[in-house]
């Protein structure tokens, strides 16, 4: 599926199924199927020239379980220094944040997380701006939001000055050498 979603695919480190069953179980969550798949196929890396995607790992600077709590508590003392902050959410559900699980962020400062609700082999996917205000919808999956993004729907998702990302995933491996 991912040589798909990216036809320029060079995969990088790649999460094992231990680690997938761990960050599963540090997390008290069942981790989508879209992004297990990814956590296999692509590994560590950069998506689209612009996306990184926390995967489990033994490195503490890929690890999602680490990396999640670490984007969560980043946020959350930024937010708190700000009197009166709101999160302007699209759609009717403000509760997406409440029940956010951070795994990815963007070269620009985005922030990518699920809404992380019981029932499915997946959870939306939602992107909390630079700003850290603004919270859009991502994609159904990782898989939707990576070929969102590769066409004007980017807009909708990183702003109205975004453009298409290119359908390009480098390993962190390949991107060290260079």
């Amino acid at each position: 599926m991912w040589q798909t979603v990216f036809p320029s695919l060079v995969p990088g480190p790649v999460s094992t199924p231990a680690d997938l069953a761990r960050a599963e179980a540090d997390l008290g969550f069942a981790l989508p199927d879209s992004y297990r798949s990814f956590c296999a196929t692509c590994g560590a890396g950069l998506a689209e020239g612009h996306f990184r995607v926390a995967l489990p790992s033994d490195d503490p600077e890929t690890d999602l379980v680490g990396l999640s709590e670490l984007m969560a508590h980043s946020i959350a003392a930024v937010i708190e220094g700000r009197a009166g902050h709101r999160f302007a959410v699209e759609g009717d559900d403000p509760g997406v944040v409440e029940r956010a699980c951070f795994f990815g962020r963007s070269e620009a400062g985005e922030f990518l997380f699920w809404d992380v609700v019981p029932g499915g082999p997946e959870y939306e996917i939602w992107v909390l701006g630079a700003d850290l205000e603004s919270v859009r919808f991502g994609g159904a999956d990782l898989a939707d939001l990576m070929r969102r993004c590769q066409g004007p729907t980017v807009r909708g998702i990183l702003g109205m000055g975004a453009e298409p990302l290119p359908a390009t995933f480098a390993g962190d491996e390949t991107a060290l050498t260079h």
